[in-house]
């Protein structure tokens, strides 16, 4: 049983990542805020279809729009991080990291595709994170 009681919820999943968030460093959070945060327990099946994904178990995020600095087109749906929490709870039953790691873990992943990051520039974004 976790602090959340029997299995996190949306709301739970929603509150750990919009916290992760604000501790971003600039100017990285600056440029995130007109970034949508979509937490379900599953996506859609025109995601895994387009994806080429079979189990949903195995999306635990998803970023989609245009990346920071490329002009969106009129009618463009803004750019979006989806988390999905019935896989985010599956692998972090797996052990090995809090959820909140976990979550966070996702999320600047799935934030770095906004920026066009490489893995290095990632695992500085959560080294930042993890800083008190």
């Amino acid at each position: 049983m976790s602090q959340f009681g029997f299995a996190p919820s949306l709301d739970d999943i929603e509150t750990i990542a919009r916290a992760a968030l604000t501790r971003l460093p600039e100017p990285f959070a600056g440029h995130l805020q007109g970034v949508v945060l979509i937490v379900e327990d599953f996506p859609s099946e025109e995601m895994l279809d387009v994806l080429g994904i079979e189990d949903a178990y195995e999306l635990t995020g998803l970023y989609t729009g245009n990346p920071a600095g490329l002009e969106s087109v009129t009618g463009d749906l803004p750019p979006m991080i989806h988390l999905f929490r019935r896989a985010i709870l599956d692998e972090w039953a797996d052990g090995g990291v809090t959820l909140a790691e976990l979550v966070s873990h996702i999320l600047i992943h799935e934030a770095g595709h906004h920026f066009g990051l490489s893995d290095e520039d990632m695992e500085w974004l959560e080294a930042e994170l993890k800083k008190p």
